[in-house]
């Protein structure tokens, strides 16, 4: 009986995130598996291979894992980028940042021009929180248009702008009664619409276009040139809302041998709300289009907002900078059934909490629903948990749960957490990876993109280094090891996944899935980990085309 073809990677280094084995330079590969890892020596038992050195110069890893982003992050770019930070388009195009509402404008107008005259302008990654305190309003997007609905939606994707056309195309004026309106001193709507009730007459409207763009086949393909870039070859979709139309494209797009990145979605719980029963029946028609590129299993629920967004829910003392409490995306009332039911069905939850509060109400809820239905290994996911402390993580421990931290934000919103949002002493322990590792709590860290840039060893940067974009230190004693931040973004991240067992490691019987990377990311400076360029990624066994410039 002839053997299947065997392939050895040799490598400069090959990292591979196995405590038993932590360094190799050859990698044997069949049938899209990890065979064996050592030298080529040590291989020469699995029978005759051929040997490929193309990245014999080259420093492998894990394909890296991003437990927490969304597949918009690709298709995203169909609309116009107005965020304050620069940012790399899927074609490579970098678009400047914008400094004033009057460039957002200006970016705005410029892209009107090529539109049909009855579509909606629609731009994205905007955050007012960088501009000395003003809000946007209709009057400045009335400027860009005042005949065209125009939308903005937050880089948080909690809240959005529009226009006074747009406004009255969704009905939304002086006496609409939705939490999330916010107005102006006469009364009269402002246009800034904060979290899904107040935002929800807009989308119905213009199609939920930020959640369907990342599921067309568009869409999914242009995240997929993102993915490599990043160095990503497992990444989740982490609100998807299990549309026909979007189920059928991830099937087929994903089952493509060249396509890069395996792709977990969760089902989103929002979606559904009211009618979890409704949710778990289409999760498990979305299950059967499983394969080895695409993991159905997970459920997302969303208890509160953004912190930069002033929408999520905070402990006392509240806001630094007076502003009222946030909003209850799922309310206190609702939570406990909703936890109860996912859970009862055997379905693994990732649960939205941004503020303390809203993270003392999910483990209180997680902690009701396992004392009901014990159940071992759930490795239910707190993701962002970006205020919780010390004695949150120790009790996330001790009910076997996880963390996935958003350590994005202290780069991109460090500042603002530091001046206006928490104040200093609460800023300091944002994003607690030493603690979280302190508790004993299995923990992974993000980008969210397309909120911000899809980019694990940046993300690892942010953890290691907690830097501020104004280069202030947030939280010297958060501080992790450059080792323990690649681990978050492997294994950990493949930890709370629930597919460890597949990805995250270099090691035999997983995913033959590696990151290409010029240099040793445990080599360099700690402040230089961001800047280790990423050669390409293999999937499955399968090079891909290095990155190129």
């Amino acid at each position: 009986m002839t053997q299947p073809a065997t392939t050895i990677f040799a490598a400069r280094s090959i990292l591979t995130m196995n405590p038993a084995q932590p360094r190799a330079t050859h990698v044997a590969v069949r049938d899209g598996r990890i065979l064996g890892v050592g030298s080529k020596e040590s291989l020469a038992g699995w029978g005759p291979a051929e040997v490929d050195d193309r990245y014999a110069d080259k420093v492998l890893m894990p394909g890296l894992v991003e437990g927490h982003c969304h597949l918009p992050e690709g298709g995203m770019w169909k609309f116009v980028y107005v965020g304050f930070y620069d940012r790399r388009g899927p074609d490579g195009r970098l678009w400047e940042g914008l400094k004033s509402f009057e460039a957002v404008a200006a970016r705005l107008r410029e892209a009107e021009g090529a539109l049909a005259p009855d579509a909606t302008l629609i731009g994205w990654g905007f955050d007012p929180i960088f501009f000395d305190g003003r809000r946007m309003d209709v009057r400045d997007l009335d400027a860009v248009s005042p005949r065209r609905p125009v939308v903005v939606m937050h880089a948080s994707m909690h809240l959005m702008n529009v226009n006074t056309p747009m406004l009255a195309k969704a009905g939304i004026d002086r006496d609409t009664d939705i939490e999330g309106v916010t107005r102006m001193e006469n009364g009269q709507p402002s246009g800034e619409l904060c979290e899904f009730a107040a935002m929800f007459p807009v989308l119905r409207l213009i199609g939920s276009p930020f959640r369907t763009v990342g599921v067309s086949e568009e869409g999914l393909r242009m995240f997929g040139k993102v993915a490599t870039w990043a160095g990503v070859t497992t990444a989740t979709d982490l609100v998807n809302e299990l549309g026909d139309e979007g189920l059928a494209a991830l099937a087929r797009v994903t089952a493509e041998p060249d396509y890069p990145v395996r792709i977990v979605p969760a089902a989103s719980a929002l979606t559904y709300a009211g009618d979890p029963g409704r949710c778990l029946a289409k999760l498990e028609e979305a299950r059967r289009l499983n394969h080895g590129k695409l993991h159905f299993g997970m459920v997302k629920l969303v208890v509160d907002g953004s912190i930069q967004g002033f929408t999520a829910r905070v402990r006392w003392p509240g806001y630094y900078n007076g502003a009222p409490n946030g909003i209850w995306v799922i309310a206190p009332a609702e939570l406990d059934t909703l936890v109860q039911t996912y859970h009862e069905a055997g379905v693994q939850m990732h649960i939205h909490t941004n503020g303390d509060e809203a993270t003392q109400l999910a483990i209180e809820a997680v902690d009701r629903a396992l004392r009901r239905s014990p159940r071992r290994d759930h490795r239910h996911t707190l993701q962002h948990c970006q205020m919780a402390d010390a004695a949150q993580f120790r009790r996330m421990a001790g009910l076997g749960m996880c963390a996935n931290l958003f350590a994005n934000h202290i780069f991109y919103w460090g500042d603002a957490h530091h001046a206006l949002t928490m104040g200093p002493d609460r800023a300091n322990r944002m994003d607690a990876c030493a603690t979280a590792t302190r508790a004993g709590v299995p923990f992974s860290i993000h980008s969210d993109a397309p909120i911000t840039p899809l980019g694990p060893l940046f993300t690892a940067w942010c953890a290691v280094n907690r830097q501020t974009a104004s280069g202030r230190v947030l939280g010297e004693s958060e501080r992790i090891g450059v080792d323990a931040a690649l681990h978050a973004v492997t294994l950990g991240a493949a930890y709370t996944l629930h597919m460890d067992h597949l990805v995250g490691s270099i090691e035999v019987g997983k995913y033959a899935d590696f990151c290409v990377l010029e240099e040793d990311p445990l080599a360099v400076p700690a402040d230089k980990l961001k800047d280790v360029p990423v050669a390409g990624t293999v999937i499955g066994g399968r090079p891909l085309a290095l990155r190129e410039g």
